[in-house]
């Protein structure tokens, strides 16, 4: 039997219910493919492909048109996974109506299920605005990559 997407809808009901999601970071086609034939339920595009694939000391130099490459060949390979694509570096933090642009952007070249924005309050503004556009959001709070570049430098 064919797997099927789950939706947003889906996805609140398991956190409801308690029942635990199973996600991996994928940057390529065989992995997203082989990821979609294990059954898990989510994939993350991370801009963490700076330093896995392209060599970089951290994340900052990721550009959008990198992540939608990567988004676009994990989509490939898992039509039917819900799949999440990290917006990089500058691509939202200007300004609300760059994080709607940027984010529109980023939906509708890559086909991702929804966005990835790192940081708390400092973003919460730009969240709204992506969400009141029609667009899905993952946030990230806690230690995140980019926060900790800045304060401590890349690694």
């Amino acid at each position: 039997m064919a797997k099927t997407k789950l939706s947003v809808i889906d996805l609140l009901k398991m956190k409801r219910d308690g029942e635990k999601a199973s996600w991996l970071t994928a940057y390529d086609y065989p992995t997203a493919r082989f990821a979609e034939e294990a059954g898990l339920d989510m994939l993350l595009v991370g801009d963490s492909l700076g330093m896995c694939v392209y060599g970089y000391e951290g994340t900052v130099p990721v550009t959008m048109d990198q992540c939608i490459v990567h988004c676009q060949a994990v989509r490939r390979g898992a039509p039917r996974t819900f799949v999440i694509g990290d917006m990089p570096f500058m691509s939202y933090q200007k300004s609300d109506e760059d994080a709607v642009v940027n984010a529109g952007r980023f939906l509708k070249e890559s086909m991702v299920d929804a966005v990835k924005l790192e940081g708390g309050r400092r973003v919460i503004t730009r969240i709204k605005a992506i969400l009141d556009a029609g667009m899905v959001v993952c946030g990230h709070i806690g230690l995140t990559p980019r926060g900790a570049e800045a304060a401590f430098g890349a690694t």
